[in-house]
């Protein structure tokens, strides 16, 4: 009589197959686009200087804002550590998911494409998103711990809890900070205009029809997103963006 296999969870068995893990990294990829969608918008209030009623610049009560959001039905903070939380947790399955899967492609093509068929199969940014992921991840690390953390190297360079617009002009002020910032970004821009692209077609939203309108909307959101997050270091340098 032959031994009955014990079948894992539905979720897990999804989870190792190659269909989940596409799942996963689209869903996970909708979630972190929409953040950095979200998050340059609301750092393009830094343009609108000073709040005339408040006196408060309004980048600035923007971040109070989210730090009071929904209060006090629930504690200031709250719901802004859980959409800190989540961002984390869909970050560790999209890069997760996009190791896992590139493992399996490896262990599955019997002979490795050499010389210039890569360039014919796969485009820039696609070839390029293993590492530029690892880049942008890295970056966003010192971002945080720049911006968010405010673990500055110098007194002169002091963070102010709270003052979002100075924080901002201070930091990408330096040169340093500034280059890196600014090679982030268009590191980053393949890799959006690939994910943006492939997120449709791993949920399986794939027609020759709208293909060409995938393409559109993939460019539209990596230029858009790029022109927005360059124009802030653009603008510090130009003298456009002060401390106020």
């Amino acid at each position: 009589m032959a031994a009955t296999v014990k079948r894992r969870p539905f979720l897990v068995e999804l989870y190792r197959s190659a269909i989940g893990k596409k799942w996963l990294m689209a869903i996970s990829g909708i979630i972190l686009l929409a953040y950095l969608i979200a998050h340059m918008v609301g750092n393009l209030k830094v343009y609108l200087g000073v709040d005339p009623i408040s006196g408060i610049p309004e980048i600035n009560e923007y971040g109070e804002a989210l730090r009071r959001l929904f209060y006090p039905i629930l504690p200031r903070h709250v719901p802004l550590w859980i959409m800190r939380a989540g961002l984390f947790l869909a970050t560790v399955v999209h890069v997760d998911a996009a190791t896992r899967l590139t493992m399996m492609n490896r262990r599955a093509r019997s002979i490795a494409y050499a010389g210039p068929r890569d360039y014919q199969i796969a485009s820039y940014a696609s070839r390029t998103m293993r590492w530029s992921g690892f880049i942008v991840l890295g970056f966003v690390l010192f971002h945080l711990a720049d911006l968010t953390w405010g673990l500055r190297p110098a007194a002169s360079e002091a963070y102010l809890r709270g003052d979002i617009h100075a924080n901002l002009v201070a930091s990408l002020s330096r040169p340093p900070v500034a280059a890196l910032y600014i090679v982030a970004n268009l590191v980053l821009a393949p890799h959006i205009f690939h994910g943006t692209w492939s997120l449709f077609q791993s949920l399986g939203i794939n027609h020759p029809r709208f293909n060409q309108w995938r393409r559109y909307l993939a460019w539209a959101v990596a230029i858009v997103l790029t022109a927005g997050n360059l124009s802030f270091p653009v603008a510090i340098w130009a003298g456009w963006l002060k401390p106020l």
